[in-house]
C-alpha cells in the first residue's frame, strides 16, 4: 500500500528531503514532530522581534524600539509550546535571552531599518502547479518594494554565514520564496538575499529566467522523487554530519534502529493527537 503524499511543499521540507529522504517521511509523512532546540526558539524569538520592529514607523526603527520589542517577544514566551516542551534550565535563561538581545542589536549592522519600506511581513504564500498538483508554500520574513517598485525578499538567518562555496545552496529556499511572489504577484523581485545575524553579513543573488527556470525544475524533480518513495514505500536515509543532530536517529538503520518502531511510534503519537 502506497504512502500518502505530503499535503504540500515547502523550501524547509525541499531541504529535509535532499538532506535525508528517510528523515522526510519521518517529518512529513509519518507527521512525527521534531524537538525544539535552543537554537531554533531563539530564532523565533528574534525573528518575532524583528518582525515587530518593522511594523513601526521607519523613523521609530532604532536599537531602543527593538530592545523593547524583543521585550515584548520574550513576554510571551512562557505560554509558546516549543518553549515549554524545551524545558530550558532556569540558570541557562541569562544566557539566551543574551543572545536574542545580540542577535537583534546585531541587526542593525546588517542594514538601516528606517529605509525599509516593508510590504509583507511573515507573509504566506502559496502556488499549485497544474501539471501536477503540488503546493508549494512558503512564509516570507519580509517582502519589501524600493522606491523604484522593485521587490526584495529577505530571510533573516540567526546563525553564522556558510563557507562561500556552500553559499548558493543556502539560496535555494529564497529563490523559491521569489518563486512564489512571481507566481502571486505577476512581478519577479530583483533581489533576494539572507541576513546572517550571527555574523553580520547578507548574501544575496538577483533572480532571473534561468534561476527561476531552475528552481521549477529542482522543484518538480523533487516532488517526482518524493511521489516514487511513497509509491515504492522506499525512503532512503542519508548519512551525513548532519545525523548526530537528527531527531529520528533511534529509528534510522543505518545508526542501529529500528524503521519499523519509528513508524509504531509515529502512529501512536497520531492517534494521541486525535483524541486530545
Amino acid at each position: 500500500m502506497a504512502l500518502p503524499l505530503p499535503s504540500s511543499l515547502s523550501p524547509s521540507k525541499i531541504s529535509s528531503f535532499t538532506d535525508c529522504p528517510l528523515a522526510f517521511r519521518f517529518e512529513a509523512i509519518e507527521r512525527m514532530p521534531s524537538k525544539p532546540t535552543v537554537a531554533t526558539v531563539k530564532g523565533t524569538l528574534v525573528h518575532s522581534a524583528l518582525e515587530r520592529l518593522m511594523t513601526l514607523d521607519a523613523a521609530a526603527r532604532d536599537r531602543s524600539a527593538a530592545k523593547q520589542c524583543l521585550a515584548e517577544a520574550s513576554s510571551e514566551l512562557p505560554g509558546d509550546p516549543e518553549w515549554i516542551e524545551l524545558a530550558l534550565p532556569t540558570e541557562e535563561h541569562d544566557q539566551f535571552f543574551a543572545d536574542a538581545d545580540r542577535l537583534v542589536d546585531a541587526y542593525f549592522n546588517v542594514e538601516d531599518p528606517t529605509s525599509i519600506e516593508p510590504s509583507g511581513l511573515e507573509l504566506h504564500l502559496e502556488y499549485t502547479n497544474p501539471t501536477n498538483g503540488m503546493l508549494l508554500r512558503g512564509i516570507i520574513d519580509r517582502l519589501e518594494t524600493s522606491p523604484n517598485g522593485d521587490l526584495v525578499v529577505t530571510d533573516y538567518k540567526t546563525g553564522k554565514s556558510p563557507n562561500p562555496k556552500y553559499a548558493q545552496s543556502r539560496m535555494v529556499g529564497v529563490h523559491v520564496y521569489s518563486y512564489l511572489v512571481e507566481k502571486n504577484y505577476g512581478q519577479r523581485p530583483t533581489r533576494v538575499q539572507l541576513l546572517y545575524l550571527g555574523d553580520q553579513k547578507v548574501v544575496s543573488d538577483l533572480p532571473t529566467d534561468q534561476s527561476t527556470r531552475g528552481i521549477e525544475r529542482k522543484v518538480g524533480a523533487i516532488w517526482d522523487a518524493i511521489t516514487t518513495a511513497c509509491e515504492r514505500e522506499n525512503f532512503q536515509p542519508r548519512v551525513s554530519p548532519l545525523c548526530k543532530w537528527c531527531d529520528y536517529r533511534e529509528y534510522c538503520p543505518e545508526q542501529g534502529g529500528s524503521l519499523e518502531l519509528g513508524i509504531a511510534t509515529a502512529a501512536t503519537l497520531r492517534a494521541s493527537r486525535k483524541d486530545t
